[in-house]
Parts: C-alpha cells; structure tokens; sequence
C-alpha cells in the first residue's frame, strides 16, 4: 500500500504561478479529501480526516495571510468581502473543533461531517466568486505569481489544526505555542512576497 500522504496544490506537477489557480486546485483536493473520510471507515477514516484537517489549516493560513490582505484592499468592497468570509472561517472552524474531539466510528461523527462540508463548500464558492473573481480581475500575472510564491511559503508553513476564533495571523500568533510558526509563516510570506519582514 503506498504512504498516504495530504494533497498539496502542484502534485500534478503544473507550474503554480497562479495564486488563484493554486487555491482552486486546493479547493478540489478538499472535496477528494471530504469523499475520502466518507467513504472509508475505521483507520483509513482517521487518517483520511487527519489529512483533511491539515489540508483545511493550510488553506485557510495561506488564505488569511496572503489573500485577505490583498482582497481588503485590492477592490472596492473587499473589506466587507474579507469579513464575510472570517464569518466563515470561524464557523467551519468550530465544527471542525466539535469533530476532532469525536472518534471517527463515533455515530454522531458522520453528520458532523457533513454540516462541515456543506459549511465549507459553501465557503469555497464564496471565495470564489467574491474574492477570486475580483482578485483575477484587479491584479496582474506578477502579482497572481508571487501570491502564489506566498501561498505556498504559508502552505510549507501552516499548521496542522485550525483554532477557532483565530482568523488571523496576530490571532493565531496569540495562541502561544502557534506564535513561533505563524511568525515562520509571516517572514515566509514576507520573503516569497520580496518584502522585508
């Protein structure tokens, strides 16, 4: 059997020179990740989940630190557009939360699953029609390509579980043991980006 392993955007080998092609693809590896843990029971299930989690935590980290900030002021109403999606965020997260405290044989677990795909998927179109739909057309191949440079400094970087009410890098840093890796995470960005830290 071959090592399970996350999806990470750029597995088929395509160049990722697109921020908003990268999280598109990551919002696929998602939706596999999602028909893995329903489709699977026992070990295979945790470990399924287990991938989804850290997949979920990448997404969202390079999400918060690399497209937010330019979505809040890249386009008119993007500020607004950023707090919807936080709104979001912080929903899934606590779902997540209430699931990873459950066994995955649990029988309350599979409906959970389900509230959090829903949650999620519907996350995901709102990012991408409120935010990558702006962010295409209000930005340039340069700017797309170091985004995504950013997004996968951060995806190198995120970590392994979401914390709900933790929606942004200095909330995130504020956690304590989290601090030295989103600090990692913010000078990885800063770099990909050709920004000092």
């Amino acid at each position: 059997m071959s090592e399970l392993h996350t999806p990470q955007a750029g597995d088929d080998r395509a160049e990722d020179t697109d921020a908003v092609s990268l999280l598109m693809r990551q919002h696929g590896d998602i939706r596999n990740l999602f028909d893995l843990v329903e489709a699977t029971t026992g070990d295979e299930r945790r470990e399924a989940f287990r991938r989804l989690v850290r997949l979920l935590a990448v997404h969202e980290t390079a999400e918060e630190e690399v497209v937010h900030p330019f979505a809040r002021r890249g386009f008119p109403g993007g500020e607004q557009v950023v707090e919807d999606r936080l709104a979001e965020e912080r929903a899934a997260k606590e779902t997540l939360s209430a699931l990873e405290d459950l066994d995955p044989e649990d029988p309350a677990f599979l409906p959970r699953l389900l509230e959090l795909r829903k949650d999620v998927q519907e996350h995901a179109r709102a990012e991408e029609r409120y935010e990558f739909t702006h962010i295409r057309r209000s930005t340039d191949v340069t700017d797309l390509a170091s985004m995504a440079k950013a997004v996968k400094a951060a995806e190198a970087l995120a970590p392994t579980h979401p914390h709900p009410g933790a929606e942004s890098g200095a909330a995130n840093a504020a956690l304590g043991p989290v601090a030295a890796l989103m600090d990692r995470t913010k000078d990885a960005v800063r770099k990909a980006m050709g920004k000092d830290g």
